[in-house]
C-alpha cells in the first residue's frame, strides 16, 4: 500500500522546500519530490539561478572593483588577474552548501525526500519515477504543484548551452566571451551580461521594447540605461533577433526593427537568451485530473486552490511575479491554509531587485501605473549624490524616489536605484505593510552616514523638506 501523507509537494525550489518545512513545523506529514537529476534540492534558484548568478556577481564587481577603482582610495594591487576557472568553482561551492543546507531542513522537518519526477495519477495519487525507471506511488490528502518555471524560447534562436546560452550555461561560459549578446533587457539579460562586462566582455543588449526593465517605473529604468552606457553596455532598444547561425568561431543574428524593417547581422562569441520564462508544467499529470489552466500554461488558482479539491499551486506555475521570494510565501501560506491557518500573501508588497552595480529596487505601484489609474499623488526624490556615505564611497549614481497619496500619505511605492537598494527596499515595504505614511519614514531617525538616510530624505522631499539638498 501506499504510503499517506498530509502533503505531497511536487518540486522542491523556494516555493516548494518552504511549503514542506511549514508543514512540518505544523504537525503535517509530508514528502517533496524533486526531478533534478543532480539530487540536489532547492529548485532553479538554488541550482543555477538566484544563488549561482549573485556569486559571480559579488566575485566580478570586486575584481572590477580592484581593477578600477582600487587606484581613487589610494589601494596600489600591483596588477589584477582573472582566474576564471576559480571564480566559478566558488560559485559552485556556494551553490553546494546551501543546497546541504535544504536537505538538512528536510531531515530536521522530518519531510521526506523522493527523487524523480512527480505525476500525479489521479486526486491524491502521485507516481514518482527515479532516474533509474523505478516508481513509487505516494498517497495524500494534499498535493502541491511547485515545479516553477523554464527559459521562454526564441523562435529562430536555439540554445545549446555552448555558444547560443540559457540562463544556465551563462553561469559557466569556460572562457570570457570577447563580445556576448544578450537578448533581453530585463532582471536576468541585465545581471548576467553585466558580470562578463566586468570580467573583459563587450556586452550588447537586444531589447524589443523601447527601455529596458520595462515592467519598474520609467523614470528609474531610464537612469538605470544611462548608468549601464557609462558603464560601457551597448543597447539596441526597439529591436528584435529574428535568426541565428552558429559560426566556426560564433554567432551570426539578424536584428532587425521591433516594428519592422531592413534586417542587419550582428557577429559575436556568444549569445545569451533571456527574454522571460515560463510555467514549467509538463509532465505532471495535470490533464489526468483536469487542473485548468490559461492560454499561457498557468495554472488558474483562486487562494493556492485549483479547480480539483486537494489539488493546490504556488509560485512560478500560478500567476503573479516570479521571483523566489514570492514563492516562498505562497508556500508558507499554502502550508497554513492546509493546516486550517490564515495563509496569506500580499501580492501588491513583492519587492523586486535587480542585483547589478548599482542596484535596482521597486515595491508598489510605479508612477505610471498610479497616474494611469488617476490617483492623485505626489512624489519625493533624493540623489545618492547628496548623501554623505554615498559621496565618501565614491558611489553616487541612483536615487529614491518615493510616491505617495496625495490626500493620506500613505505610501504607495518605492524605487530605487544604487548601490545597496536591495536591502534599503525593505524598510519601505515594512512600513507600506502596516499602512504607513511618508512622513512617518520621514521622522524616524536613521543612523548617520548611511545610505538609507536617502531613503528618509526622499520621503522628507515628499512634503518639500528634505534636508540635505
Amino acid at each position: 500500500m501506499s504510503e499517506m501523507f498530509d502533503i505531497v509537494i511536487i518540486g522542491a525550489g523556494p516555493g516548494g522546500y518552504n511549503a514542506a518545512i511549514r508543514a512540518g513545523q505544523l504537525g503535517l506529514k509530508a514528502a517533496i519530490v524533486e526531478k533534478r537529476d543532480t539530487g540536489k534540492l532547492g529548485g532553479t534558484c538554488l541550482n543555477v539561478g538566484c544563488i549561482p548568478s549573485k556569486a559571480l556577481l559579488h566575485a566580478s564587481e570586486l575584481f572590477e572593483t580592484a581593477e578600477k577603482r582600487f587606484d581613487v582610495l589610494g589601494i596600489k594591487t600591483g596588477g589584477v588577474a582573472l582566474d576564471l576557472k576559480k571564480m566559478l568553482k566558488q560559485k559552485d561551492d556556494a551553490v553546494e552548501g546551501l543546497t546541504k543546507g535544504v536537505e538538512f531542513l528536510m531531515k530536521k522537518n522530518k519531510v521526506a525526500v523522493f527523487l524523480g519526477a512527480g505525476e500525479i495519477m489521479a486526486p491524491g495519487k502521485v507516481r514518482v519515477t527515479a532516474n533509474d525507471g523505478g516508481t513509487s506511488e505516494l498517497a495524500a490528502k494534499n498535493i502541491i504543484v511547485a515545479t516553477g518555471s523554464e527559459v521562454t524560447p526564441l523562435k529562430g534562436v536555439e540554445i545549446d548551452e555552448k555558444s547560443i546560452v540559457s540562463s544556465t550555461g551563462a553561469l559557466d561560459f569556460n572562457a570570457v566571451p570577447k563580445h556576448l549578446v544578450v537578448i533581453g533587457g530585463g532582471v536576468i539579460g541585465l545581471e548576467l551580461g553585466s558580470v562578463w562586462r566586468r570580467l573583459g566582455a563587450k556586452v550588447s543588449v537586444v531589447e524589443y521594447l523601447d527601455r529596458v526593465l520595462p515592467t519598474m517605473d520609467g523614470e528609474i529604468s531610464k537612469q538605470f540605461e544611462r548608468i549601464l552606457k557609462k558603464q560601457g553596455v551597448v543597447f539596441r532598444l526597439s529591436s528584435k533577433v529574428t535568426g541565428a547561425q552558429r559560426l566556426k568561431s560564433g554567432v551570426k543574428l539578424s536584428v532587425e526593427p521591433a516594428a519592422g524593417g531592413k534586417s542587419e547581422t550582428v557577429e559575436c562569441d556568444a549569445v545569451l537568451v533571456a527574454i522571460g520564462r515560463r510555467p514549467h508544467t509538463n509532465g505532471l499529470g495535470l490533464e489526468n485530473i483536469s487542473v485548468a489552466t490559461d492560454a499561457r500554461g498557468f495554472i488558474v488558482t483562486d487562494n493556492f486552490r485549483t479547480n480539483i479539491d486537494g489539488v493546490w499551486a504556488i509560485g512560478d506555475v500560478t500567476h503573479g511575479p516570479m521571483l523566489a521570494h514570492k514563492a516562498e510565501d505562497d508556500g508558507v501560506a499554502c502550508a497554513e491554509l492546509i493546516a486550517g491557518k490564515a495563509g496569506h500573501v500580499n501580492y501588491d508588497l513583492v519587492p523586486s531587485v535587480v542585483y547589478t552595480w548599482p542596484e535596482v529596487a521597486c515595491v508598489g505601484k510605479t508612477e505610471e501605473e498610479l497616474k494611469s489609474s488617476g490617483a492623485d499623488i505626489k512624489i519625493g526624490k533624493f540623489p545618492f549624490m547628496a548623501n554623505s556615505r554615498a559621496k565618501t564611497n565614491h558611489e553616487t549614481d541612483g536615487f529614491v524616489k518615493i510616491i505617495a497619496d496625495a490626500k493620506t500619505d500613505r505610501v504607495l511605492g518605492c524605487h530605487i536605484v544604487g548601490v545597496g537598494a536591495g536591502e534599503m527596499i525593505a524598510e519601505v515595504a515594512a512600513v507600506m505593510e502596516f499602512g504607513g505614511a511618508s512622513e512617518d519614514i520621514a521622522r524616524t531617525c536613521h543612523a548617520h552616514p548611511t545610505r538609507s538616510e536617502a531613503v528618509r530624505q526622499a520621503a522628507m522631499a515628499v512634503e518639500g523638506w528634505a534636508m540635505q539638498i
